[in-house]
């Protein structure tokens, strides 16, 4: 049974449950889920969990994200991607000085509203499946914290950016709104994702690679350590009795005074559990079956 993450470079036209299901079956894998929904346009870091690693999901899914992203002005599109129909258009196209002066105003808290062909619920249903049906859809704004921003390239009918961003921030609306905020419209014609969490660019292999490698064992040194999400949370050995204790669920005693709402529990260097750590106790939260 394998327990670790794959970091696949996804390629543009998949959505991100058709490459975890890929995954799942070429590493003969229990459980899987991904870290981060990439929209079939996009492309780029998609890691993927695979058995225990799952329990792991949500430190990936809070992390920070990167993107590059590229904008076309002069046309609003449904979908504020290239794959929408055309709803506006304008023959304004800012230029650089103009759209490096704007970046100021999109760096830090942010409120956007997300795009009406988004995966959000409204009165129990997808905001996507509501627009198809044509039914009008009204999302309420959400906060958001833009990190870092910053220009890449230029030409006279589109520009390219990079940005570092917090969990769920659209970059459809950020295209959106860029192009408001000079006076025009826009849309993205391409999504990289450079990073989610812990989790890099450097680190992900092509669908298309593992693929061709097949069911051989070659595929194991493309798993990454469960621990490698994780990299931000403390982490405190133990072992003996107390791992045995801890394993089955039951709270232990530890000198470890200072409180952490969450620690990675090893034992052996192997993950045993994620653990609240406190007033000289560990209690485990998510037990890992590594066996």
């Amino acid at each position: 049974m394998i327990h670790g993450w794959v970091v696949v470079d996804k390629p543009q036209g998949m959505s991100s449950a058709d490459v975890v299901a890929k995954i799942k079956r070429l590493f003969n894998a229990k459980k899987a889920g991904h870290g981060g929904t990439l929209d079939p346009l996009a492309t780029g870091v998609l890691p993927i969990a695979l058995g225990e690693a799952t329990k792991t999901l949500s430190y990936v899914l809070d992390g920070k994200k990167s993107y590059r992203f590229e904008v076309k002005w002069g046309e609003e599109r449904s979908t504020d991607d290239r794959e929408g129909e055309i709803t506006a258009t304008s023959d304004i196209r800012p230029n650089p000085q103009d759209i490096e002066k704007m970046l100021s105003s999109f760096i830090g808290q942010i409120e956007q509203v997300p795009p009406i062909y988004s995966a959000l619920k409204v009165n129990g249903e997808r905001a996507y499946a509501l627009a198809r049906q044509g039914k009008e859809v009204v999302l309420t704004p959400r906060q958001v914290e833009i990190e870092s921003l910053r220009l890449i390239q230029t030409s006279p009918d589109s520009a390219c950016f990079e940005v570092v961003c917090s969990k769920g921030t659209y970059v459809r609306s950020l295209a959106r709104d860029f192009a408001l905020h000079l006076g025009t419209y826009g849309h993205i014609i391409s999504l990289r994702r450079l990073m989610a969490g812990p989790f890099q660019e450097k680190d992900a292999i092509l669908l298309d690679s593992l693929l061709q490698i097949g069911h051989n064992t070659e595929l194991i040194k493309y798993v990454l350590p469960l621990q490698d999400a994780l990299v931000d949370i403390l982490a405190l050995e133990i072992q003996g009795i107390e791992a045995v204790k801890l394993r089955q669920g039951q709270t232990i005693v530890s000198s470890h005074k200072e409180r952490e709402d969450v620690a990675l529990i090893l034992c052996g260097g192997k993950p045993l559990a994620l653990a609240k750590v406190g007033e000289g106790r560990i209690t485990p939260l998510r037990v890992f079956n590594m066996e």
